[in-house]
């Protein structure tokens, strides 16, 4: 008689479901945004109200079926786990070692000193332009520093002795003095004819050949080094609270595909107006100098960690007519692993990837519902497979 009463009251849910369907033709031929929309809107809290009644009828089912054919589902594995969100942006390698040198004084290149590929130290000499002369000036500048100092030495001792006028002690102590910077202005100045290395580092190019005549600031030499290289990225504001000095950042090299894990070094304190940004220096290594200036890295910003995350697909996640996001838990789990179906609606954070970060509705423990959620009802019973 049960059974009888149940189908009598589908055969009435789908007889008025059918009479339905010719008044949803109506609307859809109508061409009315209105009609169209509270249709939908009434379509909906049909579906809401059709899922509850039908719910209801597995559980009459349910009574008076002894041999139940349950709905085969599995379970997800709930755990608290530390979560790290992170933020992609782009951003090429540079380092503040990439130097062009150049030329700081009138005259021929006479030698280039070095190759491109060669490695060299700081202070070493690397190119000369011809001095034009200087040098034997600067020997002869040299020569009467050198009489001059001989010549003050001798009246000082005199005039500690009191011996000779206190003007011949001056005027002996300023000529030295006055050769003694000559000689200094004249070194300094062919010290500009010598082009040295700033910093140890490698000849990427040789840019002047020898017999040039140079002008002051021509390019000679580009020099550089890969001890201190680093990725600047130009992060938008809204992460600004979120990334600090020492945050965790991931730099892949898609030509390379290879990732180093390193730390964020350096944060500028000002914002562009232009793109409201603001940039983030990340240092990296070398890597046996296969990281080169201007090479194109895919850098993941550490912006938010969780060390007790509950995190599930984000697969498993429906979203009813509301609004409202919702998974699926299995309840009263007996010992042959047959449960109750649970609607659980649950407030969801970051994603990362498939996974999405659980901040209310599910907990650790909770047997989550993945393998054939997409099927079930609420109220339903399943049986768990493993």
């Amino acid at each position: 008689m049960k059974k009888l009463t149940i189908l009598t009251a589908i055969l009435v849910l789908f007889a008025s479901c059918g009479s339905k369907s010719n008044n949803i033709e109506e609307v859809l031929t109508s061409g009315d945004i209105d009609q169209l929309r509270a249709a939908k809107e009434q379509l909906s809290t049909e579906r809401d109200s059709l899922s509850s009644r039908i719910a209801k009828i597995e559980r009459a089912i349910s009574e008076v079926d002894t041999v139940q054919k349950l709905a085969l589902v599995s379970t997800l594995n709930i755990n608290d786990t530390l979560f790290k969100h992170y933020v992609e942006l782009q951003g090429n390698v540079t380092t503040r070692k990439n130097l062009v040198l150049n030329a700081e004084f009138a005259g021929i290149l006479q030698e280039i000193k070095v190759k491109e590929g060669d490695r060299v130290r700081r202070g070493q000499l690397l190119a000369v332009i011809d001095d034009g002369g200087l040098q034997a000036q600067l020997a002869q500048l040299e020569a009467q520093k050198d009489l001059a100092q001989t010549t003050f030495e001798r009246q000082k001792r005199l005039w500690e002795q009191k011996i000779g006028s206190e003007i011949q002690f001056l005027t002996a102590k300023t000529q030295y003095e006055s050769a003694a910077n000559a000689v200094t202005q004249l070194e300094n100045q062919l010290a500009r004819t010598r082009i040295t290395a700033p910093f140890g580092g490698t000849i990427d190019q040789i840019i002047a050949d020898p017999g040039t005549s140079m002008a002051p600031g021509m390019a000679v030499i580009r020099i550089v080094s890969l001890e201190d290289m680093y990725v600047e990225v130009e992060v938008p504001e809204i992460f600004l609270p979120n990334i600090h000095k020492g945050s965790d950042v991931r730099v892949f090299f898609p030509v390379l595909g290879k990732e180093v894990s390193t730390k964020v070094r350096q944060i500028s304190d000002y914002i562009k107006p232009a793109n409201r940004t603001f940039n983030v220096e990340v240092g990296i290594p070398a890597m046996n100098g296969s990281v080169k200036p201007n090479l194109n890295a895919r850098v993941y910003l550490n912006d938010y960690s969780n060390e007790e995350a509950v995190l599930i697909p984000q697969s498993v996640i429906t979203e009813n007519a509301v609004g409202d996001q919702y998974v699926y838990v299995a309840k009263d789990i007996d010992a042959q692993g047959r449960a109750v179906v649970e609607q659980t609606v649950v407030k969801v954070g970051r994603s990362q990837g498939d996974l999405v970060e659980i901040l209310e509705g599910v907990k650790a423990g909770d047997a989550v519902i993945g393998e054939g959620a997409r099927s079930l009802l609420p109220g339903q019973k399943v049986k768990i497979i493993k």
